[in-house]
């Protein structure tokens, strides 16, 4: 099961470099996030509105999303090994393919790049809002070029390497729990007034569950920087100064790779919902922005997700031996 499970992960991260997701199939974490929606409508109309009653409500729908995220693929999986070892196998690398993001990253962040490109403000704030939380509507070109990176350097560690690591950890059902909680977090962890002490439970799991992950992305990161020929040596310099620069715990480990790699300075300022946010900066402005950092951030996203691949490849053929 253990070679079953390496071999798996390195089929689905194959396919998803070659393929990312399949449009024409309906996505897991699709139903994950309506179940989550579903369930966010029906908890709070039956809790009180009070801080207590809405604490009760946000730990119920992490109990039970979780609950369904891990034993739902996990009942499925068993019955489809059940069958035979190669139906299960097929599954599972499949369900890996479908629930990896490295290729759909690319994707999306390179819409941006192209608006970019054709000097159009307006549509290139429009594809940035289609990938990052914060208010898109009066970014400069140089702010739409910063959220682009800061995204790719962070789903480098929640949309790949995380995924990866539990996949390695326990087949796609550790996986799809990750990625639930994760969805979860996406939906109701905001601080705002609608979901601060609602979705302070869901924030927080999702923090303790990148905590590990994040820091192997940015370890992991520094290296992918020397074997691109970017600035290795800033990149670990500022990940060591920056990476706690940031609300998250987790979220500036990456970007503090990313912004040293680079030589540029990111994160500082931004909107979300109307309100203004005070946040520190990372990374030092040792040249100016420009759109193909774009480029390079993939790249070493890429490179990145390669690395981690391989390393829990070989981590889980030394174990199956």
């Amino acid at each position: 099961m253990i070679f079953l499970h390496g071999l798996a992960l390195c089929l689905g991260f194959a396919l998803d470099l070659l393929f990312g997701d399949p449009r024409w199939l309906y996505h897991p974490i699709c139903i994950t996030g309506n179940l989550i929606g579903w369930l966010t409508k029906k908890l709070r109309a039956s809790f009180p509105k009070s801080v207590r009653g809405e604490h009760q409500a946000g730990m119920i729908l992490v109990i039970l999303v979780c609950c369904y995220s891990f034993f739902v693929p996990r009942v499925i999986l068993l019955a489809a090994y059940h069958v035979h070892w190669a139906a299960g196998f097929v599954l599972e690398t499949f369900w890996c393919y479908q629930l990896l993001a490295a290729k759909c990253l690319r994707t999306e962040s390179m819409k941006v790049y192209r608006e970019l490109q054709t000097g159009d403000l307006e549509k290139s704030r429009y594809a940035v809002s289609m990938i990052v939380g914060r208010d898109t509507q009066s970014l400069t070109e140089e702010g739409v070029i910063k959220a682009t990176v800061e995204t790719i350097a962070e789903n480098t560690s929640d949309g790949v390497v995380a995924p990866m690591l539990y996949m390695a950890l326990g087949g796609v059902p550790l996986m799809y729990l990750y990625k639930g909680i994760n969805t979860m977090d996406s939906m109701v962890g905001y601080k705002d007034e609608k979901y601060l002490n609602f979705g302070r439970y869901a924030a927080l799991l999702d923090d303790v569950v990148n905590y590990i992950p994040a820091r192997l992305s940015g370890i992991l990161m520094i290296a992918a920087s020397w074997l691109c020929r970017m600035n290795a040596k800033n990149a670990a310099a500022v990940y060591k100064r920056d990476r706690r620069n940031h609300a998250s715990p987790n979220s500036a480990q990456t970007e503090s790779v990313m912004a040293g790699a680079l030589e540029i300075q990111l994160a500082g300022n931004a909107w979300y919902f109307g309100k203004l946010y005070e946040k520190p900066t990372i990374g030092d402005a040792m040249r100016s922005i420009e759109k193909e950092d774009i480029l390079r951030a993939n790249r070493l996203m890429y490179v990145t997700s390669a690395l981690t691949c391989l390393l829990l490849a070989v981590i889980l053929l030394f174990c199956g031996m």
